[in-house]
């Protein structure tokens, strides 16, 4: 064979070469598949008229482009969306919100909601009824209630490239009378029998398994006794990530055995001034394969700083937001950063 020929048959084995790694890497990025959770959006109530601008997109426009960065994106719906319904009063704080904010959480990047929290029943069967119509209707999944206990606690399940993903919603906050019966719409109730068999089941239906709860105390990073208890009882049972919400206030990170517990995300996008609720974080989990990641977006929700519009942190305010986080109980979070991303192995 000539020097010439010999030549071109080493650029070719090689240009060859490239191309398959080139081929297999592009095979492994499609493979990932993301998934997104975010903290308790609520639309309603005294401050309504300012979130609701342009058709309640407003608190969404500065987080809109990184809502969408990810296969499925999950936030806690903290109010019904309904005009209509009989109001529960044996409660101080009761909230809905006008039927065509579904649209705009789609509009958002808003895939998913979960219902199972304390204000969903805050307009009862009717006002509940109304809103699975409203986002079926704008094509957002939701878990965690329904119009019987069945329905409540049926998974929701994604086929993302092949891999199947199923989410589950429970409620372990009071009124008691928002929880669903055989024969009663409500929300799912964190009964751990309940819980263990329905993760169970979902873990035979999909390879990825995320449960998302309506828990602990608000207005305080102290965790409730049973809070890490039923958190590692979710991941022992097959939940590769538990989602927790009500707090209202950014709550501590535990990674435990393979799975990942979030106890409190606190609020995302939400009508109301509070001082406490300053930071939030929007998790991307990652899973290629065998290999689990966390990326932890920091947030600033802070009213007086960013308005209703949930936006970016960066630089020394996102620093200081990864050094809060690793403190909060139970303080044993490792994170590490790459470039300006915070990641969490799992």
């Amino acid at each position: 064979m000539s020097r010439n020929r010999q030549r071109k048959t080493g650029i070719f084995s090689w240009v060859s070469t490239v191309l398959l790694l080139l081929c297999c890497a592009l095979s492994a990025s499609a493979s990932e598949v993301v998934i997104q959770a975010a903290g308790d959006v609520m639309l309603g109530g005294r401050w309504e008229q300012q979130v609701a601008r342009n058709d309640y997109l407003h608190p969404f426009e500065k987080i809109t482009a990184d809502l969408k960065k990810s296969d499925i994106t999950l936030a806690n719906l903290e109010a019904p969306l309904t005009t209509r319904g009989q109001e529960f009063v044996d409660k101080k704080y009761r909230f809905r919100i006008k039927p065509q904010a579904a649209v705009a959480l789609k509009k958002a990047g808003i895939t998913t909601v979960t219902l199972a929290n304390n204000h969903s029943m805050d307009f009862g069967a009717e006002g509940l009824l109304d809103t699975l119509r409203q986002l079926s209707q704008a094509g957002i999944g939701h878990v965690g209630a329904g119009e019987n206990l069945a329905a409540a606690c049926r998974p929701l399940i994604y086929d993302i490239r092949g891999t199947k993903v199923a989410i589950l919603g429970y409620s372990l906050t009071l009124p008691q009378e928002f929880w669903a019966g055989e024969k009663r719409a409500g929300t799912a109730p964190l009964l751990e029998k309940l819980v263990k068999a329905d993760i169970a089941a979902a873990r035979k239906q999909a390879s990825i398994v995320i449960v998302t709860v309506h828990w602990g105390e608000e207005g305080t990073t102290r965790l409730r006794e049973y809070q890490p208890r039923l958190g590692r009882m979710m991941i022992d049972g097959g939940a590769d990530a538990v989602i927790g919400h009500h707090p209202h206030i950014l709550q501590g990170v535990e990674v435990y055995r393979r799975g990942i517990i979030f106890y409190s995300l606190g609020n995302f996008a939400f009508a109301h001034k509070s001082k406490i609720a300053d930071r939030t974080l929007l998790v991307r989990l990652r899973f290629d394969g065998d290999r689990r990641t966390a990326e932890l977006v920091p947030i600033n929700i802070l009213h007086k700083e960013v308005g209703f519009q949930p936006t970016l942190l960066s630089g020394k305010k996102s620093d200081e937001l990864m050094a809060r986080l690793q403190k909060l109980p139970p303080a044993n979070l490792k994170v590490r950063k790459e470039g300006e991303r915070w990641l969490v192995d799992f």
